[in-house]
Parts: structure tokens; sequence; C-alpha cells
């Protein structure tokens, strides 16, 4: 696990050491092991290194095969590397470290730009093979490692992180007008654009072969998700002990590690489970949960704080229990470094995420997370039915997408934007981008077929905006998460597990007309409020009953009731002052009355709130150059 950087210049000009020094030293918290720079005429590459496997000095990066035919820089981790190796081996590889880095290398040497196709991991890599002066540049399946990019001139630079290209004196920081569109529509970038003109994140599954010549990136995806029934006639309990199977397979292989290993510990199945499999293979296993001061909250926010749970399932599997506890005051003090680091704001509040990432770092380098349980199996029963009463396609498409405009409903846009941003924004149409990252081909014709779209965009979009804040989040303390239920086994696994095994029979559920109030409604939610069902029955077998039976919560704090008290001077200074730095691009007279309303108690925009303290914090660090 790393940070990576480098440059290509496709005129032939030498790239120099110092602008890859430059762009190294920016991400020093990535790898605090070990850095290095290589250059070869027109490519250079450079890594900062967190020693995961094999941490002598031998596997230390950029790195060279045996042959001295190819160089790599790379982030992550495989966890099939010891089968590739031997496989390798047979075909007349040879190896002189113990790493994974180096397995990887000798991949694309014996198989080309195919390689990432047969790796079972994360990772985010540059190879130069210099006998073909070809730069290759890649992306694990499913986004949890990023590598950005960006072209000044006939240079094409990439990095693990914004901070780097930004390194390079052709490229200053500067708003990406479309994609803050985005941004405030979605709280998410679903295009490969960046808040940072100028600046891409290469898309999960994608490829590239540069070579030392003028002419456009065209990137290649090599995978993607597809959701739908196997429809192969196995039976419920085959489903059952197959997925027992993969779970378990799957935890096993992401505890590969010659450093220690941790657990996140939240009051959830996934997590729980995830540490219940691991503390049956590791002696010593520590866990960490982030908690929150209850003092004077009420009603839903009260149910935020899992520490209880948490507490009693590491007394269950015997793990040394670490907590943090967390006030109002906390996000606003991380608030800056958290916005260093993070450089391209996703989804919704995660400080938590900083504190969690930080107090783990003090005790391990590598913890297990539980992301992406709830993506996989439906573990968000209540956005689903948008999924199963619909008219046609485009009907299906306008509820959904009503759904995810978590901020910023298109009705109040032109409002919200100043009126010289929106003259250059109000002919995008964010419709037609979130019906970009829906399943292509044939248009789905039940509702099983509707909820597997369903599940198809949220991987693409939200699960892969949770990756990124938790890999910026946790390497901010030079810390690796790993994420078992995004093991490659286990997603093709629940791809094809039939919809019927992750919610109730949507039978009765099409009957009822989700949009009329009142008992309806209520019977709606109660029919499938669990989710994940066959998940459930092979948790049970881990975790104590009232953990699985539980409704799905989400990792966030009582911010709702914070805003309206004990950081509600914060916030107004932030947000309703004349002088606030996102009165550049936005209209005060449409987002105070929105920051008001919250503050008064009459809605709950807790979500607008943060994405606007965090982009007002965004262009004091980036645009003003207020760095922590």
């Amino acid at each position: 696990m790393c940070g990576i950087a480098g440059a290509l210049d496709r005129s032939g000009a030498p790239i120099p050491i110092a602008l890859l020094r430059r762009m190294s030293d920016v991400i020093a918290h990535r790898g605090p092991d070990g850095e290095g720079q290589y250059a070869d005429g027109p490519v250079g590459l450079a890594n900062r290194r967190l020693a995961i496997i094999d941490p002598r000095p031998e596997g230390d990066q950029p790195m060279v095969d045996a042959t001295g035919d190819y160089v790599i820089t790379y982030n992550g981790e495989l966890y099939n590397y010891r089968e590739l190796r031997t496989e390798l081996e047979k075909k007349g590889r040879r190896f002189r470290t113990a790493t994974d880095t180096e397995v990887v290398l000798n991949a694309y040497a014996e198989w080309g730009t195919r390689c990432v196709e047969r790796f079972n991991g994360m990772f985010g890599l540059a190879i130069w093979d210099r006998a073909r002066r070809e730069l290759f540049l890649a992306r694990d399946r499913y986004g949890i490692k990023p590598l950005y990019y960006a072209e000044v001139g006939p240079v094409v630079l990439f990095a693990s992180e914004i901070k780097s290209l930004l390194a390079h004196d052709g490229l200053a920081a500067a708003v990406s007008l479309p994609h803050l569109l985005e941004y405030f529509t979605f709280q998410n970038i679903f295009t490969d654009g960046t808040l940072f003109a100028g600046v891409k994140l290469m898309r999960p599954g994608h490829r590239v072969l540069l070579k030392v010549e003028p002419g456009p990136l065209r990137l290649e995806r090599y995978w993607d998700y597809d959701f739908r029934d196997g429809g192969d006639g196995v039976s419920d309990e085959e489903y059952l002990e197959e997925l027992d199977r993969l779970f378990r397979q799957a935890v096993s292989r992401q505890l590969v590690s010659d450093v220690p290993v941790g657990a996140h510990l939240s009051g959830g199945m996934d997590s729980g489970s995830i540490t219940a499999l691991a503390a049956l293979e590791l002696p010593h296993l520590n866990t960490f949960t982030v908690g929150f001061d209850m003092t004077s909250r009420v009603g839903l926010e009260v149910a935020v704080d899992e520490r209880a749970k948490a507490e009693a399932m590491s007394y269950q599997f015997q793990t040394e229990q670490y907590e943090a506890v967390l006030k109002a005051g906390d996000m606003v003090r991380c608030l800056p470094a958290l916005t260093w680091h993070l450089e391209d704001p996703r989804v919704g509040q995660c400080y938590p995420n900083y504190y969690l990432a930080r107090l783990a770092s003090r005790f391990v380098k590598v913890v297990l997370t539980g992301s992406g349980g709830d993506e996989l199996f439906a573990g968000y029963p209540w956005r689903y039915y948008r999924a199963v009463v619909n008219l046609d396609v485009d009907d299906y498409i306008g509820k959904y997408y009503a759904f995810w405009s978590r901020l910023v409903p298109d009705e109040l846009r032109s409002k919200f934007f100043a009126p010289h941003v929106w003259r250059e924004l109000s002919d995008i149409d964010t419709v037609e981008i979130f019906r970009g990252e829906l399943p292509s081909g044939d248009a789905p014709r039940s509702p099983d077929e509707y909820v597997n779209h369903s599940l198809h965009l949220e991987a693409r979009t939200f699960l892969h905006g949770l990756f990124v804040v938790e890999d910026k989040l946790s390497m901010a303390h030079s810390l690796e998460n790993r994420v078992p239920f995004l093991d490659n086994d286990l997603v093709e696994f629940a791809q094809r597990l039939p919809v019927r095994l992750k919610l109730r029979d949507l039978s009765e559920i099409v009957r009822l007309n989700e949009n009329e109030p009142g008992p309806k409604t209520e019977r709606y939610f109660e029919k499938t409020r669990d989710g994940k069902l066959l998940l459930r029955q092979v948790m049970e077998r881990y975790v104590p009953d009232e953990v699985t039976k539980q409704v799905k919560q989400g990792f966030t704090g009582p911010d709702s009731s914070w805003f309206r008290g004990d950081s509600i001077d914060y916030v107004r200074d932030q947000l309703l002052s004349p002088q606030a730095a996102i009165y550049e691009f936005l209209d005060p007279a449409g987002v105070r009355p929105l920051v008001e309303e919250h503050l008064a108690g009459k809605a709950n925009r807790r979500l607008l709130l943060w994405s606007l303290l965090s982009f007002e914090q965004w262009c004091h660090t980036f645009l003003k150059g207020e760095h922590p």
C-alpha cells in the first residue's frame, strides 16, 4: 500500500527528478516507510511506501523486474498474489522479493494489459515498458484505490492524490463548474471529473496504454458490475452455504499481511461478522469504534451511538477494543485537515471516518472494514421501492433521480448558483448524467430487474464515493483499509443472487402504491425494512441475533442537532457571512434561506449544510492556499 505519482511527456522531453520529488513529498503521509523516484527520459515514476507485505528494503519502489525491461509504481494489495506467483514461476518468471508488487510487475510482463483481469484486490498502478516506450495505467475493478490524472500540454500527470498533480507548475487549483453542479445535485460526482478543473479520476475497472507520441487518452473499461439473477435452479440452502463459504474465504484472504491487522467494529452486522471471522484466525485482534457524545440529543439521533453494541461484540469475540467519542467541536477542529486530505468532497458527513482512522493508526497498519455489504446485498430497502412500480424506464429514472438529488432540487438551482455561474451550467442535463450510470442493454421488465438496475447504479456511484473517502482519510494517517466484501468471488456471487434472497417477496409491494401516504406506506416499510436476507442468515452464525435483526443504520453523527445547537455559531459564521468564499460561485439569496430553515428547525438539511461547509473550507484550502 503506497502513494504513487508520475508523468509522461509525450513530446519526448525528459521528466525532471525535481518534479517527481515534489509530487512524492506532498503525499508522504501515504507512505512513511520509504520513497523513491525513477526517471527514464520522457517518463518519471515516484512512490511513497507503506510496507505491508515483505517490508524489507528490497520491496521499495519504483521497482524494476529481474530482466530490467519493466518498472512499476504501485499502490494496493493483491489477495491472490501467491497463486499468481506460482503460475508465473511455472512460466519461467523470476522473483527477488516476496512482495505482491513484483507479482504485478511479472504479470504485466507475461500477460500485458490483460493482467489486471486476473487480479483479486485493490490497486492503482503505473508500469513503464522500457523497450516499447509505453506507459500502462490501471485502476482496480471497484475503485477502492484512486488514480487521478491531468494533461498539461504534452505532459500526462498521474497520482494517488490530486495535490501531487498540483505540484506541477502548469496546473493550478480552479473550480470545475460542471462538477460543482454534479456535487450539489448528487453530493457526489458520477462522471470522471473532480472539483478541480482539468483533473480527472480514472473510473473503476479502467486501463490505458500511453505511447511517447501526441494523441488523445483512450481509456478502456475492462470490468463493470452486472447484477442479474442466476436463474440456475440452485436451492436456497445451496445459496446459503455457498455464501457462507465465500464470505469466510474473503475475510481469510484479506488477512494476509506482515504487519498487524485490526478491524473497524461498529454496532452493525457487516463489521461484526468480519470481526468474528478475523478473530478466529488472529490470536490477538484490535478493534476500533467511534461513538458520539449524546448529551441533550433526542429523537432518532439517539441511536447513532453504537458503542454499547460494539463493546458487547468485542467481549464476545475477545478483541482488544479501543474507542473514541466525538463531540460537536471535533467536526470543526478537523475540517481543515480533513479537506486537505479528502481533496474532492464526496457523499455524506465523513469526519467520523477521519477520527476512526486516526484511532486505528495508533495500533495497526491495516484494518478490515464492512463497506460494500449493503450495496451488493441490498441493504437499503427503503431506497428500492422506486425500483418496483414503474410505468416504464423513464418513469423509473425520474423517481430514482429525484431520490438521489440529495442536496439541491432541480427547481432551486437557478437561484442557488450565482447568476454568472448558472449561465454556464443551465444547459447541463444531470438526468442524463444519472441515466449514464445505469446498465446498458435491454430495459428492465420486472420488479426484480428494476432492483438490479438500482444496485448497479449505487455500486458504481455511491459505493465508489465511499471508497474515495475511505482511502483518503485512512491514508491521511498511513493506514490501509481493506474491504472483504469486494472479493472478486464474493462480488460475482452477489451479482447472481436472486433478488428474492436479498429483499422479501416483492409481489405484495407491487400491489401497493408507494406514493400513497398513510397505512400503505407504513405497510411497505414494515415489509421491506430488513434487506440483505440471505446475508443476515449467514451472519446469524457469527453475531448475536439482536444485531442481525436490527434495521440498517448509517455511520454518521447527530449533525442535524449539532448544526442547530453546539455548532450553530460556526455554521452562521461560515455560511451566512457576506465574506464567505462560496459566494463567488453560489447566490447568497438562494443559499441563506435554506440554511436558515435548518437552523430554525423547519427542515432537516444536514447533508446540504455539511456540503456547504465542506465547499467553504475547500475554497480556503485550495483556492486561497490556506493549507493546514
